[in-house]
């Protein structure tokens, strides 16, 4: 009798464990801070006359209504008072506080392992957006946004891969007193996630309470300036060209207390900001431009990140369209912006207008996440989980939208071409005396992970193993891993002592 040979067990399944283990990071296929830059929606002369442009805004027209506190420190580096109360700027203070201004600032996690480093053609993604409204998707209902949902939002973006920060993505509205939401917020969030983490204060006299949180969350006052893991958000001008009179004085207070700043120039396009795109692009770089200089008339070299943030008009309504090509086309530019100047960049990308987590907000979503990547922007906001033009937060959306963002930064990566890639010996291997096919070479199985890119949730079963697997949807999966993230306990919670320590001082609601 002829003995059937013995059959291996789990030797495939070994070697699919294997293959999907997790990579380390410099292995991973994407990864946070890769280079971008291969898309130009301007050419070197246009970027040039909106250069120009700017410089020529600031020198004519100038900005209203800053605090006098401002006033004193930009007319004192040489900005002009003129009698109409508008401050005007020579273009030699410009270029001189541009050569002043920091090109490259490292925003720290409270884990040094999500350290970013801001420049160049560096790109990271994160959320923001403050929207005032959560996105329920069994029920198709949008209700107030609470802090209990703003933590959880850090919580789910903590454990995703290509979430690389995380500024406030809605509004805590179920805490009615403003200073007490500002510091839930920064509990909130600082609590659910190490990665970086932006936010904003809504009064200067905020600021302080704020400053005493994070010194105890940091261990002092000297590990908080070594390693300042909050950065501010600072809506500092109203468009067109004025300050905001209080946004300028919480800067201020932030500054002194050692917050990289983020200048947000917010107009909208055929509203608060020229229809014309390059219209709405100078602008923004003129008023950030004035915010450079005021930064660095307080601070010389100070970590600020040059936020041209141009928002798009349907101009049939006036309603948002975040998710517009003609947003996608905005962001871009402003990245060539950054570049021109050498200094840190951020604008928005990832807006859905759609209401829910369909196919208008994949679209949306896609296009300009992808543009923002390739165009080299350092910090993509509101990349994942913002609907309704910045009105609505959905948790499920965020997870989704890691797979979307991990796609975008497959294609930021680009092709490389080299030797090895080109692949000739492997061709020769299979096409002379071999199988005829690469399945089971040596060099796709040892590409299979750092050259390609798997979605965690997207399908890309048959038909028929879709039916068999029980014809999987993406919002039900995405539900279950919101769920499977939501029931571990926080990675970024405080100690025990600590947090009641916290919790003795400072009113926490969460």
């Amino acid at each position: 009798m002829t003995s059937k040979p013995t059959r291996r067990t789990g030797g495939r399944a070994a070697r699919v464990a294997s293959r999907t283990a997790p990579l380390e990071q410099n292995m991973r296929p994407v990864r946070p801070g890769m280079e971008g830059g291969h898309y130009t929606p301007l050419s070197p002369s246009e970027v040039e006359r909106i250069h120009l442009a700017a410089l020529d805004a600031l020198e004519q027209i100038g900005l209203a209504d800053a605090p006098q506190s401002g006033i004193d420190v930009m007319v004192g580096a040489g900005a002009i008072l003129g009698d109409d109360g508008r401050l005007r700027f020579p273009r030699a203070l410009v270029e001189d506080m541009l050569a002043k201004a920091a090109k490259t600032i490292t925003l720290c996690g409270r884990d040094p392992k999500h350290d970013m480093q801001i420049g160049g053609n560096n790109v990271y993604y994160g959320t923001a957006g403050a929207a005032v409204h959560m996105v329920d998707v069994l029920s198709h209902d949008y209700r107030d946004s609470t802090v209990q949902d703003l933590h959880d939002a850090a919580r789910i973006a903590d454990v995703l891969d290509n979430i690389h920060f995380v500024q406030r993505p809605m509004v805590a509205r179920d805490i009615v007193d403003n200073c007490e939401m500002d510091l839930n917020t920064v509990y909130a969030t600082v609590t659910g996630t190490t990665k970086h983490v932006g936010t904003s204060f809504f009064e200067p006299g905020f600021v302080a309470d704020g400053v005493k949180l994070l010194h105890m969350i940091a261990g002092g006052e000297a590990a908080w300036r070594a390693r300042p893991f909050v950065s501010i958000s600072s809506c500092f001008v109203v468009p067109p060209m004025r300050f905001a009179t209080d946004a300028c004085l919480v800067m201020e207070r932030c500054i002194e207390a050692g917050f990289p700043v983020l200048l947000l120039s917010a107009g909208q396009a055929g509203a608060t900001a020229p229809a014309s795109l390059a219209g709405a692009v100078m602008q923004a770089v003129a008023e950030c431009l004035a915010g450079v200089v005021y930064v660095n008339a307080i601070s010389p070299g100070y970590p600020a990140i040059f936020g041209t943030w141009p928002f798009v008009s349907d101009l049939r309504t006036g309603a948002m369209s975040g998710g517009s090509g003609e947003q996608a086309l905005l962001t871009a530019a402003c990245a060539q912006m950054h570049h021109f100047y050498g200094l840190p960049g951020a604008a928005p990308a990832g807006i859905a207008d759609a209401k829910l987590p369909d196919m208008q907000a994949g679209w949306e979503q896609g296009i300009s996440n992808v543009m923002a990547g390739l165009s080299g922007l350092n910090m993509v906001y509101e990349a994942a989980g913002m609907h309704a033009s910045l009105l609505g937060f959905c948790h499920e959306s965020l997870i989704l939208g890691d797979d979307l963002i991990g796609q975008a930064l497959r294609c930021l990566r680009g092709i490389e071409v080299s030797e090895d890639t080109l692949a000739l010996d492997a061709m020769r291997s299979v096409c002379i005396g071999g199988p005829q096919h690469y399945l089971g070479h040596e060099q796709t199985l040892s590409l299979m992970q750092t050259e390609y890119l798997y979605p965690a949730l997207a399908s890309r079963a048959s038909p028929k193993e879709w039916e068999e697997q029980g014809r999987p949807e993406l919002i039900p999966a995405a539900i279950r891993r919101k769920q499977e993230i939501l029931a571990q306990p926080s990675r970024a919670m405080l100690d025990p002592v600590l947090d009641a320590q916290i919790r003795a001082r400072f009113n926490i609601h969460l």
